[in-house]
């Protein structure tokens, strides 16, 4: 059975709780990440001589289960690390955690439980079988918790984790994807985690050769576990300070590579520690020498200028900033501007607030580009601040987000309010080398003009209309169905009642038409998807599908007016991360079968069985419906005999009601209690009112009764057929209910709802518009008038003057 990625977390994740308590996330990382990592290479390497990762007798995770219960676990993990570490030149990196630390781990029998329990958890995880490895779907796990570590972390410690999203957008832009052979390399100076550096080797299809360096002991041990979990165990990552003493060195200046991503400490205050600052020809390696020394308490270009000299010449980087980098006067204006006249800067991509795990501030990504540099005249500017979704107390960019970003950047398309080429002359001339986006870029929402004349005279200004002119582009006799010409110009009447604009819309033929053309599209990437995923096979590549089919429906409804080609993307992509992308890998890893899984209660009984990749319902849709139907009718019944009883209940079940007898100590008319009242009151006459009354209450009572127990009867009936049912599912009908009932059908109303949404935002518009200026100012006066001459009027009939 395949490992899901949504098991896979939940794993991981409960090991974490076993932790907290004693510590906090940024140490219990440590533990958590080795036990996944231990595990993971034995499953893989144990007993293969020729495997990247030698796994030494003593030094397994089948060596850890065996330490199960014993009171000196903590000690004999650490040795089991230790042989693996010594095994594999990984002294210093696996071996940080130290498993019989009774401080964070509890002393006697309170660890030797919590480290069984731990260890026992990811016995249930099995790698060694699984068919989809190819496709990282441990990396995803090993994201998944450096994003959760540096979460709960918080802002002094979650700074070794750049997010996923981000660190994509850095590999896109730098041309990765262009390279064409892995020993091409790429270099990070403060790689943190590297999830950074493995996103952008990622995007060659050759690979690259990885190089790093990180400050902190810890997070260079997590550094080369990630390395080795994402298959890239010759990657180099080294430890010391980059600023410092850089490890990457040819002779006496510094190694240079021909890509480089970054995240470092924004504006760190001591990067000066141990490097000469007194000139700008005072570094050893020459950094500063023609660009300025930056502020001593500032690192931010010491960084930049570090990476620029560590580029070949043909060298491309791009690094996360601080938007004062952008605007900062003194000795980083100097660095700017030098910058910018030697044509380094290729662009400016503006991030959104509170992105990352280290601070709060908007960032933004500074391209750089040594090719053609000399003859560059212009640099790309991007404000990509409002794309975003809430996530927790961060902000997260969406897949549609970064899509969009990159095909901007990487084409260079100019978007009103959003990117634009500015050139160096005006850079220079406008703005004295200031390069703060709001300067060229205004992505501010245009300001909705109360106008003035239509409060008083009415009518609709035309510019309003005119401001809707992508619809009238698609629709061009919409518009004259909804709007007149005014009594004067530049304002405009509404055609129809205001309660009839939405019909108007909705039912208008060329609105219709353009309905049509979207299904359509729609329903031609479908076609061509669904024959697509029917072909796929155990051993397939889910990352691979998701990234054609995503392209393909991107490109589908590229130019289509009206409807954002980036938005139905985004619908598409987060389908994939709730539900296609754990059924692909169960494809993946067992072809197209739709096995069942046992629904246990609390008692280990077997009470029922559930199908992952195809659930319940689509099976009771696609061959029981009548029977289902059945059921739903019956439901309906019961449903309205319960309203009665309810409505009665509440008519005559209070303290004065003529059921109140039959009300039990819970407030509520119960079967027991008319039953007994009935038998109290059933011989005596002058109770016949109260009798008759229970007698229908018990009527509604023995019918609901009834209609629950039919229904039982029949779910389970409908549950033992649709249980039969799944083992004798051909694969095609399989693939049919998956593709097209489960997957395409989901989608289609995603589409649907964008459709709704388009003719949503026209309908609301136009309603504001005409409710806005609907009463004109005379009409308000005359109605002021006419109320305060009813007030005087009252007011004179009660004997009071009002002057």
């Amino acid at each position: 059975m395949a490992i899901k990625k949504s098991e896979l977390y939940s794993s991981l994740w409960k090991s974490c709780d076993k932790l907290r308590g004693g510590m906090d996330a940024s140490q219990y990382k440590d533990y958590v990440l080795v036990l996944l990592f231990v595990k993971y290479v034995s499953d893989k390497y144990a007993g293969n001589k020729s495997a990247p990762i030698q796994v030494p007798k003593g030094g397994s995770f089948q060596d850890m289960l065996a330490l199960n219960g014993k009171k000196d676990i903590g000690d004999g993990i650490n040795q089991i690390i230790s042989k693996l570490a010594e095994a594999n030149d990984l002294k210093g990196v696996i071996d940080v955690a130290d498993f019989a630390d009774s401080d964070k781990l509890g002393k006697g029998k309170e660890m030797v439980d919590k480290l069984s329990e731990l260890v026992a958890i990811f016995k249930t995880l099995d790698f060694a079988n699984n068919r989809a490895d190819g496709d990282d779907i441990l990396g995803d796990a090993y994201e998944y918790l450096m994003r959760h570590f540096a979460t709960e972390s918080g802002k002094s410690k979650g700074q070794f984790y750049t997010p996923a999203e981000v660190s994509r957008i850095l590999a896109k832009v730098i041309g990765i994807q262009d390279a064409t052979t892995q020993n091409q390399t790429i270099y990070d100076p403060t790689c943190g985690s590297g999830s950074l550096l493995l996103k952008a080797a990622d995007e060659s299809s050759r690979g690259l050769t990885i190089y790093g360096q990180e400050n902190d002991v810890a997070t260079r041990g997590l550094a080369r576990m990630n390395m080795i979990l994402h298959n890239n165990p010759t990657a180099d990552i080294q430890q010391g300070n980059t600023l410092a003493a850089p490890f990457w060195k040819d002779g006496h200046g510094l190694k240079t590579f021909d890509f480089a991503v970054a995240n470092p400490p924004f504006s760190s205050k001591s990067w000066s520690d141990g490097v000469e600052t007194a000139n700008e020809k005072a570094d050893v390696y020459g950094r500063f020498d023609g660009y300025g020394v930056p502020p001593a308490k500032n690192g931010d270009y010491a960084f930049l200028l570090h990476i620029l000299r560590s580029l070949k010449s043909r060298g491309k980087a791009a690094i996360i900033l601080p938007h004062g980098v952008l605007f900062r006067g003194g000795a980083e204006a100097k660095i700017r501007t030098n910058l910018i006249r030697r044509g380094y800067i290729k662009g400016i991509i503006a991030l959104p607030a509170n992105l990352f795990y280290g601070t709060g501030i908007p960032a933004c990504i500074i391209v750089i580009d040594k090719e053609n540099a000399e003859s560059r005249k212009g640099i790309f500017m991007i404000d990509a601040g409002k794309g975003f979704v809430k996530d927790g107390n961060k902000n997260r960019l969406r897949d549609q987000d970064i899509h969009k970003i990159v095909d901007v950047f990487n084409k260079q398309i100019e978007v009103p309010k959003y990117s634009r080429l500015v050139s160096i002359k005006e850079i220079e001339e406008k703005n004295e080398f200031n390069l703060n986006i709001p300067r060229y870029i205004d992505s501010q929402d245009e300001e909705d003009i109360q106008d003035i004349e239509a409060h008083l005279k009415g009518g609709i200004p035309l510019r309003d209309i005119d401001a809707l002119s992508n619809y009238w582009n698609v629709c061009p006799t919409l518009r004259s169905s909804l709007f007149t010409k005014g009594n004067r110009d530049g304002y405009c009447d509404l055609k129809v009642e205001k309660d009839e604009i939405k019909a108007t819309i909705y039912t208008h033929p060329e609105f219709v038409e353009f309905g049509t053309k979207i299904k359509s599209t729609f329903a031609k990437w479908a076609i061509e998807q669904s024959a697509l995923l029917k072909q796929l096979k155990a051993g397939c590549k889910p990352k691979e599908v998701i990234h054609q089919i995503s392209e393909a429906i991107l490109t589908a409804f590229s130019g289509i007016p009206l409807i954002d080609q980036y938005d139905v993307y985004q619908h598409l992509m987060t389908y994939w991360l709730n539900v296609m992308k754990d059924d692909l890998y169960i494809v993946a890893e067992d072809g197209w079968k739709a096995e069942l899984t046992a629904v246990t209660n609390k008692k280990g009984q077997t009470v029922d069985y559930t199908c992952e990749l195809i659930p319940k319902e689509l099976v009771i849709a696609k061959y029981f419906s009548v029977e289902k139907t059945a059921i739903d009718n019956l439901e309906m019944a019961r449903d309205e005999i319960t309203g009665q009883f309810e409505e009665m209940q509440e008519e005559h079940g209070g303290d004065e009601g003529i059921l109140a007898e039959a009300v039990g100590d819970n407030g509520k008319i119960s079967k027991a209690n008319v039953s007994k009242r009935i038998g109290e009151i059933k011989k005596r006459p002058e109770f016949k009112d109260e009798r008759d009354a229970l007698e229908s209450c018990l009527a509604l009572l023995n019918k609901e009764g009834e209609l629950t127990k039919q229904i039982k009867e029949a779910t389970t009936k409908l549950n033992d057929k649709v249980l039969s049912k799944y083992p004798r599912l051909t694969v095609d009908e399989i693939k049919h209910l998956v593709v097209d009932e489960k997957w395409i059908a989901q989608l289609q109303q995603a589409i649907q709802s964008e459709l709704d949404r388009t003719s949503q935002r026209l309908t609301t518009r136009t309603s504001e518009l005409a409710q806005r200026y609907d009463t004109t100012l005379s009409e308000i006066t005359s109605e002021v008038t006419l109320l305060s001459q009813k007030v005087g009027t009252h007011l004179q009939n009660m004997g009071f003057a009002w002057e």
